[in-house]
Parts: structure tokens; sequence; C-alpha cells
């Protein structure tokens, strides 16, 4: 995980961000706040969170989904592009987490748009899907326990619909997927699922080095 896109020196991130990023200030508190936790570092960056909040809005999005909540940032972020009619129902099994980004929901007046399922995630999916909602999501985003992000994929697959657009974050895993003496658990599932959506022809793919490496799946 990375806090900003790790192929930048910090010079040009800097620069970067100073002639593009437009951050709510709301967002800007909860990555402050975010970046004092120990575990801070699973916080997509902002300029990853500005793209996402601008796919949203160019796709018309009105359902949208999310695997691992964290503290709030991502789901923020896409819940302050949805309309007022607009949902997003968001995964996760951390109460204390969640219950940060439950206080900036509140905070932004976009809690109403936000359902949290608290449990593991592919419980919840599963139910979507028992639930009768396979093909009614505009919009989903993966950012979850690496072991199971095929899982995931594969039945976030069936939740959006025709056209529908994943996002799946950590991609690059800071560089590490391309070691090949890294054979760490996590290294590994994320080179298999990789490789698993390079030969899917059931999306249009693309791959783009933005914080720690974001894949862009369209279901055809």
């Amino acid at each position: 995980m990375s806090r900003k896109t790790f192929t930048l020196s910090n010079e040009l991130y800097d620069y970067f961000c100073s002639v593009s990023l437009r951050e709510p200030e709301i967002l800007h508190q909860l990555r402050e706040e975010t970046a004092q936790l120990s575990s801070g570092g699973m916080q997509v960056s902002p300029e990853q969170g500005q793209f996402m909040r601008l796919l949203v809005e160019l796709i018309g999005a009105q359902k949208c989904l999310e695997i691992g909540t964290f503290t709030g940032y991502s789901s923020l972020s896409v819940a302050l592009s949805l309309p007022e009619s607009g949902k997003l129902v968001a995964c996760d099994k951390s109460v204390d987490w969640t219950s940060i980004a439950r206080r900036y929901w509140k905070s932004a007046g976009v809690g109403k748009k936000i359902e949290l399922l608290l449990g593991p995630a592919i419980e919840s999916l599963d139910k979507l899907l028992k639930d009768g909602h396979a093909g009614t999501f505009d919009f989903a985003f993966i950012d979850a326990d690496k072991s199971n992000y095929i899982g995931y994929y594969e039945r976030v697959l069936n939740l959006v619909r025709r056209g529908g657009l994943i996002l799946v974050d950590n991609v690059l895993w800071s560089g590490k997927v391309a070691d090949v003496s890294n054979s760490e658990d996590d290294t590994i599932a994320i080179r298999e699922f990789n490789q698993r959506l390079r030969n899917d022809e059931r999306i249009f793919l693309s791959m783009i080095p933005i914080g720690d490496g974001l894949t862009l799946a369209r279901k055809r």
C-alpha cells in the first residue's frame, strides 16, 4: 500500500499534486487522521481518490460497491460524487476502522448514501447475489485482503452490470510483483490475480501506475 504514487520522486509528486489535486477539506482531514494510525499506509492516495471520483461521474454511476473500506477515504470519495439518489454498499469486517469512516460520512452529509455491511466480504457478496443484486451495480472497488482477490473479483463481476466498471487496488504491490525472488503469499496472490485478468475475455482491461497500481476492468 502507498499513500502516494510510488513511481514519482518526492519533488515531482509534490508538483503533481500542486497543479492537479482538488481535495475537499473533509477528505484532507480524514487522510490526516488516518495517517496517524499504525495501519495508515493502507489508505489510498489522494490522487487515486480524485481519479475514482472522476470515474464515478464519467460513467454516471448510481449504485456502487466497495470491498475493503478501512477508515473510509475511498468510500467518501465515491459518495461525494454520487447523486443524491445514489448508493454505495461498503463491505468491511473492522468495527474500529469503519467507526472512523462513519464519523466522516456523517460530517460530509453522505451517510444516507452508504450502507455498511460488516463481516467477511465473501459472505456479504454472496448475500448480495442471493438477494437478487446481480447485474445491478455500476461501479465497484476492490481493496481488501489479497489472498481473496480472485474470489472477490468473480463475485463482483457477477454483481456489476454489462458495461460496469471494476477497480482493483495494489496490483503493483510496491514493485514486489516484478521481483522474481519475492515469494511472499500476498505477492504471489497478486501476481496470479493480475495474470488471470490479463487472460479474462469477459472484461476490457487497463492497469495504471497510480497509487500502488490500479486495475480498471470494464465488463463486456
